[in-house]
């Protein structure tokens, strides 16, 4: 199961209380104060796992907490630390504080680790009391409390291409014709209910990460059909392409409303590059003619005989360079 949001909660550990102790030893009169410090609580990490896809294990542990620090004792010794807790989240998790909704951070980078509740400190000791007029303190401090939060976990996948178009428009057959993933395949609508990653290999050494998610429909934007829940896993591609079946009534008008249906969910999504992908050609007419689309790429493909895959591996790389590229000349 498909899992990209959750919300649980965090306690970092509390640190140990100092120790008030004087030293006793026989011959030594005025031993002193040898009160050792309380150790320090428990933090918790989040990590980026590369092999992780989905947050499906938080719903079943919503609280996490990690140990306290221990107390203090005599002859200076100081308490032991809480063992940290580590908890792996797939790439591309949001992580939000519940109540404000305000972002702590985004795990974009493999193995990425942030602290997000950190323990509490521990305690001093009496022997960092003593002084010139107080030899012989009898106070120590207490440890301090460990983070508590209440956290917003939400998973945008990360990938380099995002397919796009109504249901039966061909995209999960795409994905497992250039790519080892193999989503469900039926002539039948909403076949994909969740989304799929897949890695095309580009030449030799190269490669890059193809999105497909399940088919919007016209109103997606406002909640029908399963389009507005996962459109979010686009909003992160570098390219869309944007999926019209050949068989279509009216490609043109199909895609202005899928353009539509982008526009109200997103103005970033509206404005990134898209390449136009006439899907099912091997059913096509002999003389069909793609019709033409302001300044976006339109490549006829059959996902079935084959025909445009090596082209549109082409495309889709060039357009992931172009974004990339724009995307530098913009931070230097």
């Amino acid at each position: 199961m498909f899992i990209d949001s959750a919300v649980i909660e965090v306690k970092a550990g509390n640190g140990g209380n100092g120790c008030v102790s004087f030293r006793h030893e026989k011959f030594v009169p005025k031993g002193g104060p040898d009160g050792g410090d309380g150790g320090n609580g428990g933090s918790i990490f989040f990590e980026a796992d590369s092999n992780l896809s989905t947050l499906q294990d938080f719903r079943y542990q919503r609280h996490y907490k990690a140990k306290n620090g221990v107390h203090g004792q005599g002859s200076r010794k100081k308490g032991k630390n809480g063992k940290d807790i580590l908890i792996k989240v797939p790439l591309g998790t949001l992580i939000k504080n519940a109540e404000t909704g305000d972002l702590i951070c985004d795990l974009t980078a493999k193995n990425q680790r942030e602290l997000i509740a950190k323990g509490g400190q521990g305690g001093k000791g009496n022997q960092h009391f003593a002084t010139s007029t107080n030899r012989a303190p009898r106070h120590a401090t207490s440890g301090k409390k460990g983070e508590e939060k209440h956290i917003e976990l939400e998973l945008k996948l990360l990938a380099d291409v995002g397919l796009v178009g109504f249901p039966n428009a061909g995209k999960s057959t795409l994905i497992s014709s250039i790519s080892a993933a193999r989503p469900k395949v039926a002539n039948y609508p909403f076949t994909t209910l969740e989304p799929n990653l897949g890695i095309v290999q580009y030449h030799d050494y190269q490669s890059f990460v193809v999105a497909d998610i399940p088919g919007i429909i016209e109103g997606a934007s406002s909640g029908k059909g399963l389009g507005l829940k996962f459109l979010k896993h686009i909003e992160r591609t570098k390219v869309l392409a944007i999926l019209l079946p050949v068989n279509s009534e009216d490609i043109s008008q199909e895609y202005k409303k899928i353009e539509t249906e982008l526009h109200k969910y997103s103005q970033q999504l509206v404005a990134k590059p898209k390449v136009i992908l006439i899907s099912k050609m091997d059913i096509a007419e002999p003389d069909f003619k793609p019709p033409a689309f302001n300044h976006i790429p339109v490549l006829p493909i059959s996902s079935v005989s084959g025909k445009g895959l090596n082209e549109l591996k082409d495309l889709f790389w060039s357009q992931i360079q172009l974004t990339k590229d724009a995307q530098t000349s913009k931070t230097g």
